[in-house]
This record gives C-alpha cells, sequence and structure tokens, in this order.
C-alpha cells in the first residue's frame, strides 16, 4: 500500500492528524501481536505531528523549537513498553508485559485525544489519532464521546497556541515511543 504525502497549511493544523491513506485494520485483541495497519497508523500519526511543529505561519510568533516540551506523566509508557533484555532505561527487564504495554498506550492517547478535541479551531480533528484509537485500541476510546461539548469556535489565543506547541512536542516525543512499542509487538519479538 502506498503512502501518500499530504502537505498541510497552518489553518489546517491539526488536520494534520488526519488522513485517510492507512487501509481498515482489525481491532488489537489483547494476544498476538499487532496488525501492519496499526503500525502504519502510528507512523503516519508520528510524521503528521512532525511536520505540524515545523510549520512557521502555525506558531507565528512563538519560538517554538525552543519550548520546553508538555508530556503526559499521567503514563508509563516509555518503561512498561521497553523491550525485553533492553538496557535503554539503565534497567535489564527479562519480560515484556504486552497488556500493560498497550493499557498505557491508550491511556496516552485518549490523554492527547481530549486534548486536541478541546481546542476551539473545529478544524483540528485528530482524525488520524481517531483512527488509531478506533481500530487498534478501541477501549482507549472516550465513552463521553457522543455528549462531549464542542469548544466554540474562534481563532486560538497566544497562551493557547504556546500551550499547543508544548503539547504537541509533547506528543511527538510520545509517539517516537509508541511507534516502537507497536513494531516491536507488531514483530512478534516480545514473545521469543
Amino acid at each position: 500500500m502506498a503512502l501518500i504525502k499530504l502537505y498541510f497549511t497552518p489553518a489546517l493544523l491539526l488536520l494534520v492528524l488526519t488522513c485517510s491513506q492507512v487501509s481498515q485494520s482489525v481491532p488489537v485483541m489483547s494476544k498476538g501481536p499487532l496488525t501492519e495497519s496499526c503500525v502504519l497508523y502510528a507512523q503516519t500519526l508520528l510524521q503528521n505531528i512532525t511536520e505540524t511543529l515545523t510549520q512557521n505561519k502555525l506558531f507565528s510568533g512563538i519560538d517554538c523549537p525552543t519550548l520546553s516540551v508538555e508530556l503526559n506523566m499521567e503514563t508509563k509508557t516509555p518503561s512498561v513498553c521497553a523491550p525485553k533484555e533492553s538496557t535503554c532505561s539503565g534497567i535489564v527487564k527479562s519480560k515484556f508485559d504486552q497488556e500493560s504495554c498497550l493499557t498505557n498506550i491508550g491511556e496516552d492517547l485518549r490523554h492527547y485525544y481530549k486534548f486536541f478535541t478541546s481546542q476551539p479551531d473545529p478544524r483540528l480533528a485528530p482524525t488520524v489519532l481517531f483512527r488509531l484509537m478506533e481500530n487498534c485500541f478501541p477501549w482507549s476510546l472516550p465513552t463521553d464521546m457522543a455528549s462531549k461539548e464542542v469548544a466554540a469556535e474562534r481563532p486560538s489565543t497566544y497562551d493557547e497556541r504556546l500551550s499547543l506547541c508544548k503539547v504537541l512536542k509533547g506528543f511527538q516525543v510520545r509517539s517516537i515511543t509508541i511507534n516502537r512499542a507497536i513494531a516491536y509487538m507488531n514483530s512478534g519479538k516480545h514473545t521469543k
């Protein structure tokens, strides 16, 4: 399946998180490797986040590359998703807990999904993020989606764009971890 590279304008901001280039996939089961389409959704999400951060007009008046990163600290994704026999964290893990890794990834995705859907611009719909959640982590979708109040349509304030930059940088870092974990589980190496 060929991936189509999409170019996004600053006006589309996190529509960058939208992309229909990935095919339908089946939901992730608690046992076994993730599907190839989950790997593609995760790669597309990371690529779109990275491209969004390079949009100068999007963060006009903000030196986004120099700002701090705002990570979701409510999960343990980096540590629980480290491959077995990994020495990156300084602690050698002899076992990989797929359920714990999937749970933490799902919680991260839910956290960032809620953040992006609360932004004032309706064009910031995180569609690729939603598709990754829907097809690979269906239990992570917020249960209150139908009754969710939509944020008022208005231009973003400076402080909102500042926060968006920091959170987007954090989501980029976490997306790298999520990509690696999904690819690792998809490879089946964690079961060997």
